[in-house]
């Protein structure tokens, strides 16, 4: 699919859509993801903090990148911060060289904390002290980089429980977009899916795979808890395993089929509706402990409290398909 076939993205997004990582998450033919495209070209040009709120897999790092491109900044490098490990030192280390580039006479760029909600409130002071408007710091100055932070979480609700400061919500949150999950999406499925297995089978030099009917209601009808990510991992899979229907065996078992009945009601097992739904749990989990580790299998094992091998079998048999480090 080339980008002449998206007449619904604003021109100044189809600029910069030469970078695969970003081409298959930013286009999109329903409203929710023609209204954020339309917000992200404008206020990509200012320099307004921005707050980009999404569940795992629905693309934010995608945007901050895509945010940073479209700004007067993007000739200077995005800096990520990952907040899921950070202590206060070596965040306040890491927004040092971030100002130290300023002071050099670079361009500030643009700042992305990704995962903000995983500060400590130590961090989150110290994180505080360094933003326009906060309390004065004499050894650092004041940030001047394009703040844009990523959460997963209600960050409203995290600061009633005092979980995360107010103040720094407030100032973080200069603008906030929200993105769809892939459920609230699904007319884009079929798009999303032939740009994955255009992209895939290119790297591997096949034939990009062809759907029928019948798996295309497939994947519409399943619920996708790992988002556009877990879409890519499918299309990965299916070119991968060049057998389609193999691929997509996971799908299967994870989406519970509700077959009708006279009157046009629906009934299930009780025994395989609480099968399928600890299947759905189990496998959001790891992806949720995945995404919290970057990728990184050993640590993911580590958090969700069993063995390294147990999860690889998890990974298998949930269909969950990475390729993260094994570190």
């Amino acid at each position: 699919m080339s980008r002449a076939d998206w007449p619904f993205m604003s021109p100044e997004i189809n600029q910069v859509l030469d970078l695969p990582a970003t081409a298959g998450f930013v286009f999109g033919q329903g409203s929710a993801m023609q209204t954020l495209n339309t917000m992200v070209a404008d206020i990509a040009r200012t320099d307004i903090a921005v707050l980009l709120i999404g569940e795992s897999g629905t693309g934010k790092e995608v945007y901050a990148r895509l945010i940073h491109r479209l700004s007067g900044l993007n000739e200077a490098p995005l800096q990520k911060i990952s907040c899921a490990t950070l202590d206060p030192g070596h965040l306040l280390g890491q927004v040092r060289d971030c100002l130290r580039a300023v002071a050099e006479g670079h361009s500030p760029g643009s700042l992305f904390l990704d995962g903000v909600e995983e500060l400590d409130l130590a961090c989150q002071r110290v994180l505080l002290s360094l933003l326009p408007d906060g309390e004065p710091n004499g050894k650092t100055g004041k940030m001047t980089a394009r703040l844009i932070s990523s959460t997963s979480r209600n960050l409203e609700k995290e600061t009633e429980a005092e979980h995360f400061r107010r103040e720094l919500y407030f100032r973080i949150n200069g603008a906030c977009l929200r993105l769809p999950p892939l459920r609230d999406r699904k007319e884009d499925i079929p798009a999303l899916l032939e740009y994955f297995l255009a992209r895939h089978a290119g790297e591997l030099k096949k034939v990009p795979p062809v759907l029928n009917n019948e798996m295309m209601e497939l994947l519409a009808s399943y619920s996708w808890p790992g988002n556009i990510r877990e879409l890519e991992n499918v299309a990965k899979k299916i070119v991968a395993v060049g057998d389609t229907h193999l691929a997509l065996d996971d799908l299967r078992a994870g989406r519970l089929e509700l077959p009708p009945v006279d009157g046009g009601l629906q009934v299930t097992s009780l025994k395989l509706a609480s099968r399928a739904a600890s299947r759905r749990t189990e496998r959001e989990m790891i992806l949720k402990a995945l995404e919290r580790t970057h990728w990184n299998r050993k640590r993911a094992a580590q958090e969700l409290q069993i063995s390294y091998k147990a999860l690889l079998y998890k990974i298998k048999q949930n269909g969950t398909w990475i390729s993260g480090s094994e570190k």
